[in-house]
C-alpha cells in the first residue's frame, strides 16, 4: 500500500531530532503563578490544556525552571489567561534571572498582580480567566519536560468573557477578543470564528 500520494506536497520529517521549529502551531498562552520561597514567581507557558473534560488543568514545564520546583513544593499554581493587549506582560514574565534559579526573579514587582484566594500564589491583572489549582501530579521523562497537572479548586472569569445564551458567540469574540500563540514565536488575536460542523447527536 502506497502511504504517500504519487503528486502530493508532503515532506517527512526527520523524527530522529525534535520537529516542532519546522512549523507552527496554535496554542493558547497562559501564564502561570507559583509561590517562590519568602516571594512569588510568573511565567508564561504554551503547552497548557484542560485535562479531561473535569475540572483538571496542566501545562508543561521541566525541572530546568523554578517553576517545575515551586509546584512540587507549594503543591499549588494559578493560571491567567491573557488578554490580547497582555502579550508585552506575558514576555516580560519570561525573562531569566541575574543569576542562578534561586536568584529572584525582580521583574515580577513591575508585573501587575493580585493574590488568590484559596492558595498562595499571584494572578496576573486584567486576564480574562484565572484559575486557581491545586498539584494532582507531575509526570516526568518527556524527553528533559514533564507534565504537571492541577485539581482546579477555583475559577474567576471577566464578565464580558462569560458565554451565556443570551449573547451571540461571534458577536462576543469579535468585541472582547481572545489570546492565541503560535509556536514557536509569534501571537494572533482571534476576533473572527465560526460554527463547528459537528455530526448530528454528537456528544462530548
Amino acid at each position: 500500500m502506497q502511504f504517500l500520494p504519487e503528486n502530493d506536497s508532503l515532506i517527512e520529517l526527520d523524527v530522529a531530532r525534535p520537529i516542532w521549529d519546522h512549523f507552527y502551531t496554535v496554542a493558547p498562552l497562559v501564564v502561570i503563578g507559583t509561590k517562590e520561597r519568602a516571594n512569588y514567581n510568573l511565567a508564561p507557558k504554551h503547552m497548557a490544556t484542560p485535562l479531561g473534560m473535569q475540572n483538571y488543568f496542566g501545562f508543561v514545564c521541566t525541572p530546568a525552571h523554578a517553576t517545575y520546583h515551586n509546584v512540587k513544593k507549594e503543591k499549588s499554581f494559578t493560571v491567567s489567561f491573557p488578554k490580547p493587549d497582555q502579550v508585552v506582560l506575558a514576555s516580560l514574565a519570561a525573562l531569566p534571572r541575574c543569576g542562578s534559579v534561586e536568584e529572584e526573579k525582580y521583574i515580577i514587582k513591575d508585573i501587575p498582580t493580585f493574590p488568590a484566594k484559596k492558595i498562595e500564589a499571584p494572578f496576573l491583572q486584567q486576564a480574562y480567566l484565572f484559575l486557581e489549582c491545586t498539584l494532582h501530579k507531575i509526570v516526568d521523562d518527556f524527553g528533559q519536560h514533564s507534565l504537571i497537572a492541577g485539581e482546579i479548586v477555583a475559577a474567576y472569569i471577566d464578565e464580558n468573557y462569560l458565554r451565556s445564551f443570551e449573547k451571540d458567540d461571534q458577536t462576543m469574540i469579535y468585541k472582547w477578543p481572545m489570546l492565541v500563540y503560535l509556536a514557536y514565536g509569534r501571537f494572533a488575536t482571534i476576533q473572527s470564528t465560526n460554527v463547528f460542523p459537528f455530526p448530528k447527536n454528537f456528544k462530548k
